[in-house]
């Protein structure tokens, strides 16, 4: 199977599916022949293998969706259950495909061309290809790109409705996520890694003391080449008797439990590029490099603590009237009226009038751009002139700005993502059970 294809499934099915859009127009023309009282004989090449409330799968579509879970298992070099047992799986899954076909058709979900053509262009991206060599390697594969799309579109439709039907049950608490920080699994995934670079003068067993003093003046002296600048990884590959020697003495990333004791310990108390002095271990002289870290990046935002004001117009109130009213409670202001307060009595953002417009520190991406315009001209403390944005009138003042470091933040909100995925996948399979259990479905093989 072409390696664009695996990112087909959206919505992380087991087996890739491959029928084209025409199944659908098959199974209702079948329908319709039966309720016109034409004889099965016109449709007996394709004849109806399932039942499912007011759909109906086809043979012709358990037959592509055989064929290709027959190709994708051979790619693999995966051995094939007996075809009885095969045919039953199949078409379980599209039963399964089906209902959730019906349940966004009944909940209005489409996916129009543009979302469509857009998630073309993303799959040939991840796959490094332009979107003719995706459309070649599709051919080369056995599948238009006419059956590719309407199999994205199904996929996508598949996903969203999971998503509508299965996010709602997942919720991840703070209790949660503190659990699972401090949990072995948590501490593990949460290490900070290591490239460490490491050149070794070895010493033999039962070095006499003239060995040991030779190996460190040569330690010594690769310390000093290192100081005047020399190449680590070049001093790695001429001189050090360690294993990784050949690599520059590169280690590659590596967590702290995963290193020797003496190497994690130099790797914890060094900074970004610092080399070390000779260390002695039984081995002999070590000389460590620490490359680059990750997983300890610190995350520092911009913020800003702002407060405003917002008349919205609205059904009784015009665009202009709105203007208008922005305008005077500027003057207010500018009289010496109490921002806050006329904040609390007149402002359209609920969300923040009660707090007497404060809209606590935020990072300005989350702002629209006129808002953001204003608020990085404005002196801070200073109450601006009326402006609009999509959501009517403001007034602002600028209280403050920051730069905050969120690392612990975007820490939690990754184990949040992690958690929430698992739980996902945990109440889908739950909520498939229940769907198909709730579902008339009449199986004719």
């Amino acid at each position: 199977m072409m390696k664009g294809l695996k990112h087909i499934a959206l919505a992380s099915l087991c087996l890739l599916s491959f029928s084209s859009s025409g199944v659908y127009a098959q199974s209702a023309e079948a329908v319709q022949a039966a309720q016109k009282g034409i004889t099965q004989s016109r449709i007996e090449l394709d004849r109806i293998v399932a039942k499912i409330d007011q759909d109906v799968i086809m043979q012709s579509e358990l037959d592509a969706r055989l064929e290709a879970v027959h190709r994708q298992l051979a790619s693999r070099n995966i051995a094939l259950p007996p075809e009885e047992v095969l045919q039953k799986q199949v078409l379980e899954q599209l039963i399964l495909e089906n209902i959730q076909i019906q349940m966004g058709k009944r909940g209005g979900i489409r996916i129009d061309d543009w979302a469509l053509n857009d998630a073309i262009a993303r799959i040939a991206q991840r796959n490094q290809m332009t979107l003719e060599e995706f459309k070649q390697n599709l051919e080369a594969d056995g599948l238009s790109f006419s059956q590719a799309r309407e199999e994205i579109r199904r996929e996508m439709i598949l996903n969203r409705v999971r998503q509508r039907q299965v996010a709602q049950r997942v919720q991840v608490s703070e209790q949660e996520i503190d659990n699972f920080l401090s949990s072995p699994e948590g501490l593990s995934q949460m290490q900070t890694e290591y490239r460490l670079a490491h050149i070794l003068i070895a010493t033999p067993d039962n070095a006499t003391p003239d060995q040991i003093q030779g190996a460190e003046r040569h330690a010594n002296d690769l310390s000093s080449q290192l100081r005047q600048g020399a190449d680590f990884q070049a001093l790695a590959i001429a001189n050090s008797k360690g294993q990784n020697a050949l690599e520059g003495g590169d280690l590659g990333w590596r967590k702290a439990d995963q290193l020797p004791t003496l190497f994690a310990e130099q790797a914890i108390k060094m900074s970004k590029g610092q080399t070390s002095a000779p260390i002695r271990s039984p081995a002999g002289f070590h000389i460590f490099k620490l490359m680059d870290t990750r997983g300890n990046e610190k995350v520092v935002q911009s913020q800003v603590h702002v407060r405003h004001i917002l008349i919205k117009p609205n059904e009784i109130r015009s665009n202009l009237e709105s203007q208008m009213q922005a305008k005077k409670l500027y003057q207010r202001v500018q009289a010496g009226e109490e921002f806050s307060e006329l904040a609390k009595a007149y402002s359209d953002d609920t969300a923040s009038a009660l707090n007497g417009g404060d809209m606590g520190w935020i990072s300005p991406d989350v702002l629209v751009p006129e808002f953001q315009t204003v608020m990085n001209i404005i002196p801070q403390k200073v109450v601006s002139e009326p402006f609009r944005t999509t959501y009517g009138w403001h007034i602002l003042e600028v209280l403050g700005k920051r730069q905050s470091d969120i690392s612990t933040q975007v820490r939690r909100n990754q184990v949040r993502e992690l958690l929430s995925n698992r739980k996902f996948e945990e109440e889908l399979q739950v909520w498939l059970r229940e769907v198909r259990d709730q579902t008339y479905v009449e199986i004719q093989l």
